[in-house]
């Protein structure tokens, strides 16, 4: 499973890359808001830090608002997806940005209904926020589980991204269900490598590697 980090911040994206375990990057309008920086700063800075898909998003409401956004972004480099709402004029822009070879990364999803149109428009990928609805008492990674069964049942090339992502857990049920991608924020990435025990047994062997012999 790939790992994605979900920030608009150029420090974390550069701190994260070097760890080796990193594919790819999502934004989103309030992570760029918080960098207080121009938006097109932010993508070019992102864009040239990351070696991998970065999704930048469009914020116009209709099909044609989102594909001169899309095309735009698209400008930037050429690892550019294009992140667009799963609203009908949204899906009407994926067709249209698919058929230009633009790729496309269709959010803020919530129901199976709404991925399986998204893979019939021909998106890239398709994000469906566990987190956020773990918050309303669903369970987020049933929706992944039947996404991925929808798009095994008849081919769709479309890969899923696990959003809003909130803990370990989810990378863990996410990687469990067979999803190609989860994206995360720095904070959480960080906790991946932390175990309790990992620490207590490191700490065990240098103490006992103080008492082997010295030549």
């Amino acid at each position: 499973m790939k790992l994605f980090i979900d920030t608009a911040d150029v420090q974390q994206v550069k701190e994260a890359w070097s760890w080796g375990i990193i594919d790819g990057v999502t934004t989103n309008p309030s992570h760029v808001a918080k960098t207080g920086r121009p938006a097109a700063a932010v993508f070019r800075d992102i864009c040239a830090a990351a070696d991998g898909p970065v999704s930048l998003e469009t914020i116009g409401l209709t099909a044609p608002e989102i594909v001169a956004e899309g095309r735009e972004l698209a400008k930037y480099h050429r690892n550019v997806v294009v992140k667009v709402p799963i609203i009908k004029e949204g899906l009407k822009a994926v067709k249209i940005l698919a058929a230009e070879g633009i790729k496309t990364n269709v959010t803020v999803t919530f129901s199976p209904v709404q991925a399986l149109l998204a893979a019939k428009c021909g998106a890239t990928y398709i994000s469906p926020f566990v987190g956020r609805l773990d918050a309303h008492a669903h369970n987020g990674m049933d929706l992944v589980r039947q996404i991925k069964t929808i798009y095994d049942n008849y081919g769709f090339k479309t890969e899923i991204i696990v959003a809003a992502v909130r803990h370990p857990v989810h990378v863990l049920e996410a990687a469990l269900a067979g999803a190609h991608i989860a994206t995360m924020n720095f904070d959480v990435l960080q906790q991946l490598y932390l175990h309790p025990l990992t620490d207590i047994v490191i700490a065990q062997f240098l103490k006992d590697w103080k008492s082997v012999p010295k030549e």
